[in-house]
């Protein structure tokens, strides 16, 4: 393999080996191991792959490290089957490796957990009450919201001098960027290559999660997907019809992770704890958790981001259980000592998301909780904020646009509908969108999504707990 960013006539560089219990051996360049070998990437050896899943599944300790060489090993696989059909030179290749290598720079700790603070409803701004407490601290409107991972990625690889000079210069490292965030500067037929049907991301991490939890639904088959990857004459990417039900297998995959790790009561219980813990500790002005999202910019610019790990949540949540106030330290002393929120109730169905009207079970129940919360809580004689309310929560077939459904799928923008998978049908020269063959299963399942409401209580009384279960089953 050529060199990362020499001319054509420059010698190969030397190679580099690590082995992957999910990929075996992955082969890099003595130039992208500089990249790994730099402290803002090793950061990601202390954020954990799945948030807080390893306290329901105790193996499920995987790092964002593994699942970024991962990704940067199937995206060296996916060049190669598509650098004749696309052109790609080698620094195109190589640029596209480092890319898929650094899409994950930008993780908080424990990942999306924290990412998505400003997103958090405490319960009571959930509930219908004149009298509920507001937040304690009303952050002004024009307060930058936490900034997604990506554009976070953004600024760690174009401003860290540690990352900017082992990609090989700023403008360099601009174009990697560019690539992982879909800036509209990038090549769009390279970018396509991070964002289409292939998701390299979601390749890795359905087989990584899966063998870390031990359960059989995340076990794709990677192999025969990508030595059935095509590229049409227009730059199209998609899958030979011979794969279409390893594709479609890949889809109800992610489908069922969700259902069954993701999004598992006891896992979403400890994360929506911790999210509603830093939402107060951040509202309130405590345990330095920052603010605004320039807040979260600066801390990256500076020398202690290396610090901002799942091991600064951790420190945190301890701090928080020694708090007087009942709230914040209930939900750190469920985390702390491993007291996970019981559920009180959940409501689920399947939805037909092409259908008018029709039950609404998960948003009727939402709204009894929201009507009835309160009072609840005084007749349990608690804390009403020590209640979850989270819901209605969708899991759909294939989530590369919130707008997906068969039906809708005609309307995306055309950028959008190169994200969906894809299959090139027999002599067919261009591939269509999977949810638009009616032979597929996904044809017909597109049009449904799974979702639930649930209703958690953070409480050691067991009695409470049963008390709570039983008032709320009429609901």
């Amino acid at each position: 393999m050529g060199s990362l960013g020499g001319k054509s006539e420059a010698p190969p560089r030397s190679m580099r080996v690590v082995t992957d219990s999910i990929h075996g051996s992955i082969e890099m360049t003595d130039d992208e191991w500089g990249v790994v070998d730099t402290p803002s990437f090793q950061r990601l050896r202390h954020l954990k792959q799945l948030q807080m899943a390893h306290l329901t599944y105790p193996n499920a300790t995987h790092t964002r490290l593994a699942h970024s060489l991962g990704v940067f090993s199937v995206m060296s696989r996916v060049v190669h089957a598509a650098k004749d059909v696309l052109s790609l030179s080698a620094e195109d290749m190589a640029e596209l490796r480092l890319a898929a290598l650094l899409h994950d720079v930008g993780h908080y700790p424990y990942s999306h957990l924290m990412e998505k603070i400003d997103k958090v409803q405490l319960t009571e701004e959930v509930v219908k009450s004149p009298s509920s407490e507001k937040r304690s601290l009303d952050l002004s409107s024009s307060a930058a919201p936490y900034p997604k991972h990506e554009p976070l990625g953004e600024l760690i690889v174009t401003e860290r001098q540690d990352l900017v000079d082992a990609i090989g210069g700023a403008s360099r490292a601009r174009r990697v960027a560019d690539l992982f965030t879909r800036s509209d500067a990038a090549d769009p037929q390279k970018s396509k290559l991070i964002h289409s049907s292939l998701d390299m991301d979601r390749f890795d991490f359905l087989l990584r999660d899966a063998n870390a939890t031990g359960v059989p639904y995340g076990n794709v088959d990677l192999h025969y997907l990508l030595s059935n990857l095509r590229a049409s004459a227009t730059g199209m990417i998609g899958f030979s019809h011979k794969a279409m039900a390893a594709a479609e297998q890949f889809l109800f995959a992610r489908f069922f992770m969700y259902k069954v790790v993701y999004y598992h009561k006891t896992t979403f219980g400890f994360e929506e704890a911790c999210r509603q813990l830093l939402r107060r500790c951040r509202d309130n002005g405590l345990y330095d958790v920052p603010r605004t999202g320039e807040d979260i910019r600066n801390w990256v610019r500076g020398d202690d981001f290396l610090n901002f790990t799942d091991a600064w949540v951790d420190q945190v949540v301890r701090k928080a259980a020694k708090d007087s106030d009942p709230v914040i330290g209930g939900l750190a002393k469920s985390i702390v000592y491993r007291q996970p929120p019981a559920l009180i109730r959940e409501v689920h169905e399947l939805k037909d998301l092409s259908a008018s009207g029709g039950a609404e079970h998960c948003k009727g129940f939402l709204n009894r909780c929201q009507d009835r919360l309160n009072g609840l809580a005084g007749e349990l004689n608690v804390d009403p904020r020590l209640f979850m309310v989270a819901g209605p929560i969708q899991v759909k077939l294939e989530d590369r646009s919130s707008k997906l459904t068969r039906d809708t799928a005609g309307e995306l923008e055309d950028e959008e509908r190169e994200e969906l998978v894809k299959i090139f049908e027999k002599h067919k020269s261009e591939p269509r969108s999977l949810v638009d063959i009616p032979s597929s299963i996904t044809h017909h399942a597109a049009n449904h999504a799974f979702q639930f409401t649930r209703l958690y209580l953070v409480s050691p009384n067991k009695a409470v707990i049963h008390a709570a279960r039983e008032k709320v089953k009429s609901w």
